[in-house]
């Protein structure tokens, strides 16, 4: 499992996400000069559900690492997901003029990028698999004969 390029990956992603889980998301300036910091999880509930959601996939591709073909789908589903929530993020970032958004806005893209090499990890895995499986195969059909 842990030689495998894509469980790097997949970490990284878990890091990530988990980083987002208590980093603060943008600050706001009140015209009195205070100071208000708000966090990802505390901002919308949906948003909360969608990283605790995105949070339980990622950890479910890295468990799942001996069935590769369900990991390469959890990656590929996590990372869409991810790629959605950078889109609601977007949209945030342009929607609001007041906040100051933290530069942790641009983790779900970096999520996305890693989910996609692991699955791409999971192909390769798969691929190799399939065709040392051909080649046993063949080897024993010789030996048949």
């Amino acid at each position: 499992m842990w030689q495998r390029i894509q469980t790097l990956y997949l970490l990284i992603s878990a890091a990530l996400l988990a980083a987002l889980c208590f980093s603060n998301a943008y600050t706001v300036t009140d015209p009195d000069g205070l100071v208000k910091v708000s966090y990802w999880q505390l901002q919308k509930p949906y948003f909360g559900i969608l990283l605790g959601i995105l949070c339980a996939m990622v950890a479910l591709a890295l468990l799942v690492y001996k069935s590769r073909i369900l990991q390469m789908r959890l990656a590929v589903l996590s990372g869409i997901v991810a790629l959605g929530m950078q889109a609601w993020l977007a949209w945030m970032y342009f929607s609001f003029e007041g906040p100051v958004f933290s530069w942790t806005v641009i983790f779900p893209l970096i999520v996305f990028i890693c989910n996609m090499l692991a699955a791409r990890g999971c192909y390769q895995d798969q691929l190799m698999v399939e065709s040392a499986y051909r080649v046993r195969e063949r080897r024993s059909r010789r030996n048949r004969k």
